[in-house]
């Protein structure tokens, strides 16, 4: 039996919804951006202000960064910044969101060709190499995740980031094996995406060794489940 992915996540939408976790307006006016800017000198100065935010977070952390010493990291004044941020979790926002789009579309663009679930199971790892690379020596990206943990508007892009990977993965099982693509493999995917980064921080702060051991074992447990037969539903 097979269940469009659209559908899927049509009903974890609804359930986060029922359950008040849902991105509702409130949420988003304390963590979008007040404006969007769209003439070149507006632009420039958004970056500078996220380029600054970024070095700050990666010296101090997310919990000490205060928006008046972003201003004059930036050289901008305090008024530019909350023109676009009305607080700080709202840069960290922007940040992740930065961090969240490179990881999705290097996702998409490795399983964009795959042609079995054997090379699928090897991409995978391959991601989790790249993912681990990328971002094992990055204070940036490190600072960011972690505030996405404090603050619970935050924690819910995360936890959509991983809906989304879900979606890349599950997209490509069912291209492979469309029979595969019921709402235990949807849930698998979803689970094996978020539990990804978690492995990747965790690895990401421990010794190289250590960090080397727990990714393997962490790919060994992919090639071993991602795919493997769900277990007969108890009657």
């Amino acid at each position: 039996m097979s269940y469009p992915l659209d559908g899927l996540v049509a009903k974890a939408s609804a359930r986060n919804k029922k359950n008040g976790n849902d991105m509702g307006a409130e949420s988003m006016d304390r963590i979008g951006l007040r404006r969007k800017p769209k003439q070149e000198r507006s632009i420039q100065r958004l970056d500078l202000i996220l380029a600054a935010a970024a070095k700050i977070i990666a010296n101090k952390g997310v919990s000490a960064m205060r928006m008046t010493e972003l201003a004059i990291a930036a050289k901008v004044p305090i008024g530019s910044v909350y023109q676009y941020f009305p607080e700080k979790a709202a840069i960290v926002k922007a940040l992740f969101d930065q961090h969240a789009s490179a990881i999705q579309t290097k996702t998409a663009a490795m399983l964009s060709d795959v042609q079995s679930l054997d090379q699928a199971l090897d991409l995978v790892c391959d991601i989790i190499d790249w993912y681990y690379d990328s971002y094992h020596d990055d204070p940036v990206y490190l600072g960011v995740w972690m505030g996405t943990e404090t603050d619970q508007d935050l924690l819910r892009l995360n936890i959509e980031h991983s809906s989304r990977v879900a979606g890349i993965f599950h997209d490509a099982v069912r291209r492979l094996a469309p029979d595969l693509c019921d709402e235990e493999m949807f849930a698998r995917t979803y689970l094996f995406s978020h539990l990804m980064g978690a492995v990747i921080r965790l690895a990401a702060v421990s010794e190289e060794g250590l960090a080397q051991r727990m990714l393997g074992e962490w790919k060994r447990t992919v090639r071993a489940s991602l795919f493997a037969e769900a277990a007969p539903r108890a009657a």
